[in-house]
């Protein structure tokens, strides 16, 4: 009896770690991941750790009141303080049952299944794995699954990229206007999608239980983290005349290029003549949103003031004038800075340094023959 008592209690501990979102836990298992985990913007999400979310946060009216409704995806699991500073966590993700559509913004339900983690892996569409013992016909007790949770594989949501939605897909303001949008359209196909783009499919096992060749990114990809990953999805082609010459940026992606209003990309062209350099024109792409025509913090906004975005699967045509000749060369540089450099004293963010930063996304070479 004390056996079987000690043995219940030693449960209880090893999977209450579990609930309490310690990713120490998950790290025993999935090294390679939680280690790619650690660096990403899912767990740097809370205002402890993202310092542009932190700004915005300061500046909100509802900080006074102590009301951070945020909170339901920059920190789903923050049932205690040291849960706060986790963001979001393994179980966060792994446990979104599905995603309830409403018009101001999404809505995650999770599972109710005790320890139970939903996954994707092709093959296995129709698996649910349960941690038990099996008695071979030799009388051997082994056993299958993993010791800490069930794993369900037959959840579709974790296929098509549905599982991001319940944050990813809108956000509306109290004036019903929508501060940031994702298009859908992202979340519906099973070979291309949130996950597939943001989270590919890279060299090294997922788990030390049971070995493979690759796993899903969990850094995951985005402005911010790891962005040379997402490059792929965007085009630079050239077209020369006897009027000038034109740079096509090809947005391969299924939503605007960037989809946070705080976002601003650019596209920097020189011409190389000779051994002289000339800057040519920046052009801007960009999406404010204000109220009366200026620009306004979120909460604020009724209206999009301005945007010149490169839009989802959109091929924009930049022209410039100057005319080229035999041997020239054209560098074209498209980047992005991850705050409108416009706005970071407004966020008290100036003194900031990685904020600062002109982040390139794709950069070429073009020579006129």
């Amino acid at each position: 009896m004390k056996t079987l008592i000690y043995i219940l209690a030693l449960s209880s501990i090893l999977f209450a770690s579990v609930d309490l979102a310690d990713s120490a836990t998950c790290k025993k298992c999935h090294p390679i991941i939680a280690a790619e985990f650690q660096s990403s913007m899912h767990k740097k999400s809370s205002i402890y750790d993202d310092k542009i979310h932190k700004a915005v946060w300061d500046k909100h009216p509802a900080k006074a009141k102590g009301d951070y409704k945020c909170a339901k995806c920059h920190t789903p699991n923050a049932t205690s303080e040291k849960a706060q500073h986790e963001g979001i966590t393994c179980i966060s993700c792994h446990t979104i049952m599905s995603v309830e559509k409403h018009a101001k913004a999404n809505k995650n339900i999770y599972t109710k299944k005790e320890k139970t983690f939903y996954s994707a892996e092709v093959g296995r569409e129709s698996e649910k794995v349960e941690y038990k013992k099996v008695t071979s016909w030799w009388g051997n007790k082994t056993t299958v699954g993993s010791a800490y949770h069930d794993i369900d594989y037959t959840n579709e949501n974790y296929y098509n990229g549905q599982m991001c939605m319940g944050c990813h897909s809108h956000k509306q303001n109290s004036h019903e206007f929508s501060v940031c949008t994702t298009e859908e359209e992202g979340a519906k196909d099973k070979e291309s999608n949130c996950i597939t783009c943001h989270m590919p499919k890279i060299d090294g096992t997922a788990t030390t239980v049971r070995l493979s060749k690759q796993h899903s990114f969990h850094g995951f990809a985005g402005a911010r983290v790891n962005p040379e990953m997402l490059s792929k999805y965007v085009e630079l082609s050239f077209a020369s005349s006897t009027k000038g010459f034109e740079i096509v940026v090809e947005n391969k992606a299924p939503h605007n290029l960037m989809t946070h209003p705080l976002r601003v990309v650019q596209l920097k062209t020189t011409l190389i003549r000779r051994s002289k350099q000339t800057g040519l024109k920046t052009h801007t792409f960009i999406k404010v949103i204000g109220k009366d025509a200026k620009p306004a913090m979120p909460w604020l906004a009724t209206e999009v003031v301005k945007d010149t975005m490169i839009k989802a699967n959109e091929k924009r045509v930049v022209k410039f004038n100057e005319v080229l000749k035999s041997g020239d060369k054209v560098e074209v540089v498209l980047g992005y800075f991850v705050v409108n450099p416009k706005a970071l004293k407004k966020l008290n963010l100036q003194d900031e340094k990685e904020l600062k930063v002109f982040t390139i996304l794709k950069s070429k070479y073009f020579t006129v023959e």
